[in-house]
């Protein structure tokens, strides 16, 4: 029997060890062989029972020279059969950083330390501007990211180029998430008398209709692929199927909805419904007018001639309007909060919370829609008046 480890001696004359180790077979069949060179016989016998072991046990992760970087082109590229265009064009951008600090590490050479490191820059000085690193990340940015890297070295992990996920304990620190929550200022979705005072305003606006759709918990891609075929005027019904969102704020991508759960059917409420006929009535008039100029596309979102409006171009005539009501701005997306969290706190079953807002989950939609503020909390503090032996006096 051959002897597993042969000593050789190198050109300067020194000793080593080595070993050629059968590992398997790679994806195709073919038969992979690594060659273990070691300074000492025990070195070189201990590493080929090493890997003889866990090529027994199926836990073998062969030497690659894959770096971060690559992988991550290779795990988008193997995401795109499970996600939209859009959504892959979210995560390609959700790991610039990665790709600039950490890219040019070997898969296998990247440590807990890299990315904790990585993390803790992020969150102090990430933000680019102009190509520079400039201020903090919003603590909410950065976990977004880590979650995209755990999701690609979670993969790496499966494919055994790595034998652990490196990523999955990291966390930004306690201190920088009290530090973002002091420091940073956050946009507030619209209170019930904000959403009450835009609606008497627009009352008489042209596209009245859509913007309550907005109103009534739909995203704005939703709002904007919504079709004439869609709406029941006679049942009170709409249906949610497709939408019309924007990459990159330039190009329209007309498509299925965000998730299976996202095409529903919503009964309308009285106010969108009567606007949804109004709206019908208007557009058969200005089509009249028009004549050939009018493009006849079946959405309800259009302008005068019936093109049909982008996200963009609706959120930027809703900014007009909110600056010619005196009201706060907010992004129409924004009003979704303030639509889910007043069905919340209304007692509307967590269930049909869910399904409104086209979820699966009704966990998420509350942790990530129903934030409560203090004058939300109104109710509880009259409930002490009570609980303390007396009714609530105004104070002078």
């Amino acid at each position: 029997m051959p002897e597993p480890a042969k000593k050789i001696v190198l050109q300067n004359g020194v000793v080593r060890y080595r070993t050629v180790v059968d590992a398997g077979r790679d994806e195709s069949g073919k038969r992979i062989q690594i060659t273990i060179t070691k300074d000492t016989k025990k070195e070189a016998l201990a590493e080929r029972a090493r890997i003889q072991a866990g090529r027994d046990a199926g836990t073998l992760i062969l030497p690659n020279k894959i770096t971060v970087a690559e992988w991550l082109d290779q795990w988008l590229e193997y995401k795109r059969r499970d996600v939209e265009e859009t959504t892959i064009r979210t995560y390609r951008l959700a790991l610039v950083h990665v790709y600039d600090r950490l890219g040019h590490i070997r898969l296998q050479e990247l440590t807990e330390d890299h990315v904790r490191e990585f993390v803790d820059e992020l969150v102090t000085g990430g933000r680019r501007r102009g190509g520079e690193p400039g201020t903090r990340l919003a603590v909410s940015t950065v976990e977004g990211i880590l979650i995209r890297l755990r999701g690609a070295l979670g993969r790496a992990v499966v494919r055994k180029l790595v034998g652990v996920n490196v990523a999955a304990e990291i966390r930004p620190s306690l201190a920088d998430k009290k530090t973002d929550k002091r420091e940073r200022e956050r946009a507030r979705p619209w209170t019930v008398a904000e959403v009450q005072a835009f609606i008497r305003g627009i009352h008489q606006d042209r596209l009245f209709a859509p913007l309550l759709l907005s109103l009534m918990g739909l995203r704005p891609a939703e709002v904007c692929g919504v079709r004439w075929v869609d709406v029941d005027l006679e049942e009170g019904l709409l249906s949610i199927t497709q939408t019309r969102t924007m990459i990159g704020n330039h190009r329209v991508l007309e498509k299925d909805t965000k998730t299976a759960s996202g095409e529903r059917v919503l009964p309308l409420p009285r106010g969108p419904w009567e606007a949804l006929r109004a709206l019908r009535l208007q557009q058969a008039r200005e089509k009249e007018a028009a004549g050939e100029a009018y493009t006849d596309t079946g959405y309800v979102a259009v302008d005068e001639l019936g093109v049909p409006l982008n996200t963009r171009q609706l959120r930027e005539y809703a900014y007009v309007l909110m600056a010619s009501l005196g009201l706060r701005r907010v992004r129409l997306y924004d009003a979704r909060h303030s639509v889910l969290k007043a069905l919340a706190l209304s007692g509307v079953a967590d269930v049909i919370l869910a399904a409104w807002a086209g979820h699966t989950n009704a966990a998420f939609t509350k942790r990530k829609y129903v934030s409560i503020e203090a004058e939300d909390m109104r109710d509880a503090a009259a409930a002490l008046d009570v609980f303390h032996g007396g009714d609530r006096k105004e104070l002078v």
